[in-house]
């Protein structure tokens, strides 16, 4: 069992103040520190962690002292593409639902990749997807909108101190990896380094190409912050959007469905009624018509010798959607 859920010895007397803040401080970074709030408190928003999901959001007003450029929106758009498909690619379709296979290797390099989202390590993100899937619009979904309502399913959950939490029992064939392990648990890490280095080529770019017009500070706020809050609410949409408005192909046991504007912004994910009907498939986008980004981009991967055993549509399943 994870330390993360060994129980603690019950106090005398309440933590101070400052042993919150250092406890949140502590959990900032590493995620398996301590989570010692009484039970009938897990299901609230803990602020003291949330603390730096509400400066990413603030610090996208740094455009209004940055400005813009070409080259920083170009790679804010660039990040976010290439991160959407980490997360569409590998957190979602592969350590969620194992619907390719792939090298050890490539299997920890999208881990990183995914990581740089700041949602959170492979780990997390799959355990809490699997326990999605289980419990969907049920009492036991932490994100469902026709129970919780828009605001929680889209983010509120998320900050939750139940939400921090990762359950190893959901992941067994994942948790066996030491190094998803270290990176589930020092998740902040990568996304950390990312913007030291946005920073820093920003710096040099100005430097010796003053002509492209970006700086430190562009390359900062819109390659990272700005990217990577745009990233985080396109894919939430899935929970908050994706369970509400749509059409429905399949009558599964939740509310499910396809939404073509979610699936061009989240690479196919917008394809969620299929989805829920059959998990197993690579694929989500079931028709030909049906745009799935994330499908084209691993039969690249696959033609490169990269991935492999890409699980298919049934012709069961294609017959049922017909």
């Amino acid at each position: 069992m994870s330390p993360r859920y060994t129980k603690l010895a019950p106090s005398t007397r309440p933590p101070s103040r400052t042993h919150g803040a250092l406890a949140a401080l502590q959990g900032w970074f590493d995620t398996q520190s301590p989570l010692d709030s009484p039970e009938d408190a897990a299901d609230r928003i803990d602020w003291l962690r949330a603390i730096p999901f509400v400066m990413l959001h603030l610090a996208c007003l740094g455009v209004l002292w940055v400005g813009v450029s070409p080259i920083a929106l170009g790679v804010a758009a660039t990040l976010y593409a290439i991160r959407m498909f980490a997360l569409t690619g590998f957190y979602h379709r592969y350590f969620s639902h194992r619907t390719f296979r792939t090298s050890r290797a490539v299997q920890f390099f999208f881990a990183l990749v995914g990581a740089a989202c700041v949602q959170r390590g492979p780990l997390w993100w799959a355990a809490h997807h699997r326990h999605h899937h289980r419990h969907a619009d049920t009492a036991l979904d932490p994100h469902s909108p026709s129970l919780t309502g828009f605001l929680w399913s889209h983010m509120g959950w998320f900050l939750t101190t139940r939400a921090f939490r990762t359950d190893f029992s959901r992941i067994p064939d994942l948790r066996k990896y030491p190094e998803l392990r270290w990176l589930d648990r020092y998740d902040t890490a990568v996304p950390i380094v990312l913007a030291i280095l946005l920073y820093g080529l920003g710096v040099l770019l100005h430097h010796v190409a003053p002509s492209l017009g970006t700086t430190g500070g562009q390359m900062l706020v819109w390659g990272f912050f700005v990217s990577t809050v745009v990233l985080f609410h396109a894919t939430v949409t899935i929970n908050s959007l994706a369970h509400r408005f749509g059409r429905r192909r399949f009558d599964t046991r939740d509310d499910s469905r396809n939404n073509v504007w979610l699936a061009l912004i989240t690479f196919g994910e917008g394809w969620h009624n299929n989805h829920h009907f059959y998990p197993g498939s690579a694929r989500q986008g079931f028709r030909w018509w049906e745009i799935d980004l994330t499908w084209y981009g691993l039969q690249l991967l696959a033609a490169l010798g990269l991935v492999w055993d890409l699980k298919p549509v049934p012709a069961w399943v294609d017959k049922a959607s017909r």
